[in-house]
């Protein structure tokens, strides 16, 4: 089977896809997977680069290399025509667009649009709920398949390598994002609240752990930065070596950096972290959160579509980014995937205007409230059980849609 995919950014290509080629390959290993990087605002640069890492049998193509294709350009490795076209990710456009292109069958996960509910074939939903919502979108019952979510698998092969040396046991492990905002302004914030909580608890294990998006030199100019001021954080330094750590400039306090966060989520008491797929993906391995939305620079603050430039409009963009990202905030009871799909708060969250030291402290009622860290490990750990395999399922159900 030949097929194109479409993805964007770090969730889509190391929550989505790479459980889905896996399976795929399991499936047939002679399967021609083109992998389709799309320019988008929640993309990091680096997902082209991890995906041929995982998969380098696979075909990958990056942003600017897409949008050659995209214009009627020709590029190595391409091939004429293929079995199947899968959104995976970013806009629907390009899915359709790589469809006019090399021709298939569409298929779409999650997501879908009302004008093209008669040239998708197949749409896999994640749940019922998901069902509902691609009906809504006009698409025929008949060719919805709910087959759940493909970040619980990614989640759970991630969580079975080996840890790092570092990996904190029974302590506090923090990740901080991956995008540019989240990098330069969340690492310093969380740096600083690790602090906060390492001289209040002498010995605490504490870790963060880096997507492997991010490159490390981003993580040393964050450390070194500090962050907006607004983010009251403190600056330090990057420690390199054998292992990594970041560190107060005098190297008195360190918490090591890892960069297999999953596999270290599983020995974590607490992982304190942002809403995004790492809540998901965190929840699948049973393991109690805390998650910020901090709103000190919304302007910063990256929104689906075109509103997430609105920043960039001279003398009035950046305050009226500002109230709406604080207006937007302010709609939702809940802001973590988990939380929402529960109707329940299993995740502690905490919005608004925030500082390093009151994370801490609420991160530290966390850890120190045993009753509920055991409540929210069964509540979290059975959430997403029924979603185990969705990668298999999605696998056949697109080879029975090409007819192989």
């Amino acid at each position: 089977m030949r097929i194109a995919i479409t993805a964007n950014g770090p969730g889509e290509v190391a929550g989505w896809f790479r459980p889905l080629a896996r399976a795929l390959y399991a499936r047939d290993p002679g399967c021609d997977i083109h992998l389709f990087c799309v320019p988008d605002d929640y993309a990091t640069g680096y997902e082209a680069d991890l995906a041929r890492r995982l998969f380098p049998q696979a075909h990958v193509y990056d942003p600017k290399t897409y949008l050659r294709v995209a214009l009627g350009g020709r590029v190595p490795g391409m091939p004429d025509r293929v079995d199947e076209v899968l959104y995976l990710g970013g806009d629907l456009m390009h899915a359709m667009r790589l469809h006019k292109r090399l021709g298939g069958i569409v298929a779409s996960y999650k997501f879908s649009r009302r004008a093209y509910r008669q040239r998708i074939a197949r749409a896999f939903a994640v749940d019922a709920k998901n069902a509902e919502q691609l009906q809504a979108w006009g698409t025929p019952p008949e060719r919805i398949a709910t087959v759940g979510n493909l970040a619980i698998d990614g989640a759970l092969l991630e969580a079975q390598q080996p840890p790092e040396p570092g990996t904190p046991h029974d302590g506090i492990l923090v990740m901080p994002g991956s995008r540019g905002n989240e990098v330069e302004n969340l690492i310093p914030f969380f740096f600083t609240m690790a602090l906060h909580i390492a001289r209040e608890r002498p010995g605490m294990p504490i870790a963060f752990g880096i997507s492997p998006f991010t490159p490390i030199d981003d993580v040393r100019r964050a450390i070194e930065g500090g962050g907006d001021a607004r983010m009251f954080a403190q600056r330090g330094r990057l420690i390199e070596g054998a292992q990594r750590y970041l560190a107060t400039p005098d190297g008195s306090l360190r918490f090591p950096v890892l960069h297999n966060a999953l596999s270290a989520a599983t020995r974590a008491r607490l992982v304190v972290t942002l809403p995004g797929t790492k809540t998901i993906e965190v929840a699948t391995l049973g393991v109690p959160m805390l998650a910020i939305t901090p709103m000190n620079a919304p302007e910063k603050i990256t929104f689906n579509g075109p509103l997430t430039y609105l920043d960039r409009v001279p003398l009035v963009g950046v305050p009226l980014k500002r109230g709406l990202a604080v207006a937007i905030s302010k709609r939702f009871t809940y802001h973590t995937q988990p939380n929402i799909d529960a109707e329940a708060p299993l995740i502690r969250e905490e919005h608004g205007t925030l500082t390093p030291g009151r994370v801490a402290r609420v991160a530290l009622e966390c850890f120190d409230d045993g009753a509920w860290l055991e409540r929210s490990r069964e509540r979290l750990r059975a959430l997403y059980a029924a979603h185990v395999g969705a990668a298999g399922r999605m696998a056949e159900s697109l080879v029975e849609l090409a007819g192989l």
